[in-house]
């Protein structure tokens, strides 16, 4: 449990609400609920086929045993490269709240500098884990009295957007996706807990329980203190509401903690996206080359300084809203590939209604996202089935 809260009550809040705001208003609420409910099957769908198949690679090994070899590869590709976008996303959101005027600067700093401390072998503890959750709860606690504090301004009124209805919601739940993701990383647990058939199933909706009340919170906060507009033009909200609080002393704090957070996730993302790619790498479904372990660190070292450059290169180029839309499309993907998977497991595994529900929510939430967002998505995803078929198609000859 403490694992899926570390997964999910991490920088993901930080950057997510401003889009969704601006594409929501307060349907943001709305959008919460529908990716909550999205991330609550996606995750069950995993944790069945985690208890059948304990092994590491998540939706890789899925999608291989259930549906196809070309389908585990599809997964491992949007995986990869929706966490790529990811690890960027996370990189600006530390810039953006330890100085906003250097943002670019900071992120690429940041990157270089967690990409070498993983090259030598540093690991992100379970201690630090249970750290940076303490911490980052006890900073969004905090926004939240200091929102609700006292007799400073609040919006006027909590209406949305004008003119964006159900597609906005549906949107705003696409960004805020984002902000649930690494939930799974409890299903992937199965070869490390007792009993994995009865713990995970158990562990992952109370861990997605409380993150859907901190961030419930959070919203009526942000919208409450800020209103729609402004939340949405702001690209780090919790210190927007910290600024029209009182409360001016939170400031340093609350950015203090999305740097800490967001810090904590880009490690993580890093380490499981240099993973992936080197196990695509020995399947031969990526580069050989990246297929090579340090003879001294015992790391997949070419992998991971080959994660970090792409890295730096998408925070060179993109927006951390560009970056979110587009890593939710991939990893939508992804999951849509585990749902597909948990229906073909037999009724006694469970019902099949909500793998069928979050198949089709990942669908409509990917194709909900900004034009920009899904084309570019879908075209990465066809680009990776390509080269598939292509490479079956020279083996063939």
């Amino acid at each position: 449990m403490v694992i899926g809260l570390g997964s999910m009550i991490g920088a993901g809040v930080f950057a997510a609400f401003a889009p969704a705001a601006a594409a929501a208003g307060a349907g943001l609420l709305l959008g919460l609920a529908v990716a909550a409910v999205v991330a609550f099957c996606n995750a069950t769908a995993s944790a069945r086929l985690a208890a059948l198949y304990p092994e590491s690679g998540g939706t890789y090994v899925y999608g291989r045993r259930r549906l196809g070899d070309f389908f585990g590869y599809l997964a491992g590709w949007g995986f990869v490269v929706g966490k790529t976008a990811s690890c960027a996303a996370m990189a600006l959101t530390v810039g953006f709240y330890v100085d906003p005027g250097m943002a670019r600067p900071i992120a690429v700093a940041a990157v270089a500098a967690l990409t070498v401390l993983n090259y030598f072998g540093v690991h992100k503890s379970a201690l630090a884990t249970r750290l940076i959750v303490a911490v980052v709860l006890a900073v969004l606690v905090a926004v939240v009295i200091a929102g609700w504090a006292g007799d400073h301004p609040r919006a006027a009124h909590l209406s949305p957007i004008t003119g964006q209805g159900a597609h906005g919601v549906l949107q705003a739940a696409g960004f805020l996706f984002f902000a649930f993701a690494g939930y799974a990383r409890i299903a992937t647990l199965g070869e490390e807990v007792r009993d994995p058939a009865r713990t995970i199933p158990r562990a992952i909706p109370v861990a997605l329980g409380i993150t859907l009340v901190v961030y419930a919170a959070l919203a009526v906060t942000v919208l409450a203190v800020l209103g729609a507009a402004r939340a949405g033009a702001t690209s780090s909200p919790l210190v927007a509401v910290a600024q029209a609080t009182p409360w001016g002393w939170l400031v340093p704090v609350v950015r203090a903690g999305a740097a800490l957070a967001a810090l904590g996730s880009l490690l993580a993302l890093l380490l499981g996206v240099s993973r992936t790619t080197f196990a695509m790498a020995r399947d031969r479904h990526l580069p050989g080359v990246l297929d090579a372990v340090h003879p001294r660190y015992g790391v997949p070292h070419r992998a991971e300084l080959a994660v970090g450059v792409i890295v730096i290169a998408v925070v060179l180029a993109a927006d951390v809203r560009g970056a979110i839309g587009f890593s939710s499309v991939c990893v939508l993907g992804y999951y849509a590939i585990a749902n597909a998977s948990a229906l073909t497991l037999d009724r006694d595994r469970g019902t099949k209604l909500i793998p069928a529900l979050g198949l089709l929510g990942c669908l409509t939430v990917a194709v909900s996202l900004p034009p920009t967002s899904t084309i570019a998505g879908f075209a990465v995803l066809t680009a990776g089935a390509l080269v598939w078929v292509g490479r079956r198609l020279a083996k063939r000859r």
